[in-house]
């Protein structure tokens, strides 16, 4: 059995994971879906203050208190970043990280440095009457819809699930400075459905920091593969579990 660990993205919660939890647990999985301060049930939590070291300490508290181990690590998008620093937090409780359609940041980077496209939300914030917190992206026509999901009933799920975004978990940096980070196992997922312009994925070394070959699968399907192909996305987090 495994354990996997998946952190949601900017705007989401929890419940974004509603359609994959029971295919692994049907597998004999432990799976847990938290959701992060300011999302969810944590939502009259947003404030200021939140920040990317606020969602760190939520997953390496959550880790802690359910004596995790051998975990797999699973991050949408901006959850990329906090990934990361949990691994350079607890690298000795992660099996694997792995970055879906996510973030994949180095030392001292912050949301903005890796999607740069980022800091155009932020200074439209500063212009706002709360300038701490970024509305959810609106949603667009087909192809692209909301986060990639087009599906009217679906869109309208996710749309209700959705909340703001603190300003603080884009602007601070990611610590990676744990040398045994390196030794953990990377997975990258990518989306390669339709994306809105000005969305940027960096290449992905061929060779990952613990001198493996880079693993790197594609889901054709938006950003948000957890809602519109739960069932392919899941066969490859199990395919994790049999290495």
């Amino acid at each position: 059995m495994s354990t996997y660990l998946l952190v949601h993205g900017a705007w989401h919660n929890g419940r974004c994971w509603e359609r994959v939890v029971p295919l692994l647990e049907s597998a004999g999985h432990r799976v847990l879906t938290p959701s992060l301060t300011g999302y969810g049930d944590w939502a009259h939590l947003l404030s200021p203050e939140v920040g990317l070291d606020t969602h760190v300490e939520d997953v390496v508290g959550l880790m802690d208190e359910e004596d995790l181990t051998d975990v797999v690590l699973v991050g949408h998008s901006y959850a990329g970043l906090v990934i990361s620093s949990v691994a350079n937090e607890v690298p000795e409780r992660i099996a694997q990280l792995v970055y879906l359609d996510a973030m994949v940041p180095e030392h001292g980077e912050t949301a903005v440095d890796v999607q740069p496209l980022t800091q155009r939300l932020i200074d439209l914030a500063t212009k706002s009457e709360s300038p701490w917190r970024i509305p959810p992206l609106p949603e667009m026509p087909p192809p692209f819809g909301l986060f990639g999901v087009v599906d009217p009933a679906d869109a309208a799920w996710l749309r209700a699930m959705l909340s703001d975004q603190p300003v603080g978990c884009l602007q601070q940096p990611v610590r990676l400075d744990n040398p045994a980070t390196d030794l953990i196992p990377r997975t990258h997922i990518h989306c390669v459905g339709a994306a809105p312009e000005g969305i940027t994925r960096r290449p992905v070394p061929a060779i990952q920091p613990n001198g493996s070959p880079a693993q790197v699968w594609e889901l054709p399907t938006g950003h948000d593969c957890m809602i519109t192909m739960p069932t392919e996305l899941s066969e490859l987090l199990l395919k994790l579990a049999a290495t």
